[in-house]
């Protein structure tokens, strides 16, 4: 079923063949149905459905210049009538009104930011008032793209990375604290039964929280390993696939991370001139990184595919 989610995700411009899906599951066509309602608690069609429109709504987002009917080719409908029809039912607008509404908003967001800047550089010490009044708490699951931006510049470098053998777990629910205390208490603990708590780490966050339900949102624990290791307590493996990406150094707290997603996402991409394709975006931790929940400050590479002149 995880390869049938993979093969979903990577080939959501295409045509899905149910008897191909269950081929890839090891099922017959005539069991595969229920068994993918039973262990994703959705059915196929409105699985698939559900991604082709999150992915479209990012795209929109993402690809400013993009036509609607682009958007709409790119993650599987054959027109942008019909695009748009399901875009509204899931959304409640059309794809040009939630493209002008999210612009609008980061406007009015940046507006604001730019004030409280100000308002701290006149009043140096109101920074330190806020922390000391600021409870420490998990990240809001619903972060991620509607928090103010970024303001200093980016810097960003294109790198072609290598494949990578993965061994994944996953966890599924809201993003922030939570992926902290499963890196501590489930995987952590699974690295070192298997003896690799010095490989390479990677977090894939599969879904926008802003737009995906926080139930739903998938995050990837992964880390690299041999070709031949026996999988155990449910891991899976897959290869992350290589090829071109930008790469964004970060280093702060958890609750910035998402600010530099968003000015990844949402400035700095559509500027570029580049797409992002199907390949996951991911973040590459430092051997060092201890994965805590607790931590204050860690780094990582955000890494996103991405593929254009």
């Amino acid at each position: 079923m995880h390869r049938v989610l993979d093969h979903v995700e990577r080939h959501i411009d295409s045509p899905l063949d149910l008897a191909e899906l269950a081929r890839i599951a090891h099922f017959s066509p005539f069991h595969f149905h229920r068994l993918f309602a039973a262990w994703t608690g959705e059915r196929l069609g409105d699985h698939t459905r559900r991604r082709r429109l999150e992915i479209g709504a990012s795209r929109l987002l993402t690809e400013p210049r993009a036509t609607v009917l682009a958007v709409a080719l790119a993650v599987g409908f054959g027109s942008a009538e019909a695009f748009a029809r399901s875009f509204k039912l899931r959304f409640g607008v059309s794809p040009t009104a939630w493209r002008v509404q999210q612009a609008h908003e980061r406007r009015v967001q940046r507006a604001d930011q730019r004030r409280e800047l100000r308002a701290e550089h006149r009043n140096p010490d109101q920074g330190l008032r806020k922390f000391d009044q600021t409870p420490l708490a998990a990240p809001d699951q619903h972060r991620g793209f509607d928090q103010p931006l970024l303001e200093s510049p980016l810097d960003v470098r294109l790198e072609t990375l290598p494949p990578a053998d993965i061994a994944y777990l996953r966890h599924l629910g809201p993003y922030g604290e939570p992926i902290g205390v499963f890196w501590t208490r489930v995987v952590v603990p699974w690295m070192k039964a298997n003896g690799l708590e010095h490989s390479r780490r990677y977090g894939i966050s599969h879904d926008d929280p802003s737009i995906v339900a926080a139930s739903q949102c998938r995050y990837d624990a992964c880390v690299e390993v041999p070709a031949d290791l026996l999988l155990t307590q449910g891991a899976q493996c897959t290869t992350l696939p290589g090829g071109r990406y930008a790469v964004l150094d970060f280093s702060g707290s958890p609750e910035t991370i998402g600010d530099a997603w968003t000015a990844l996402l949402r400035d700095w991409l559509p500027a570029s001139g580049l797409r992002m394709d199907n390949r996951p975006c991911f973040e590459l931790y430092p051997p060092e990184d201890d994965a805590s929940p607790n931590r204050q400050c860690f780094a990582c590479r955000i890494c996103i595919p991405v593929t254009g002149p």
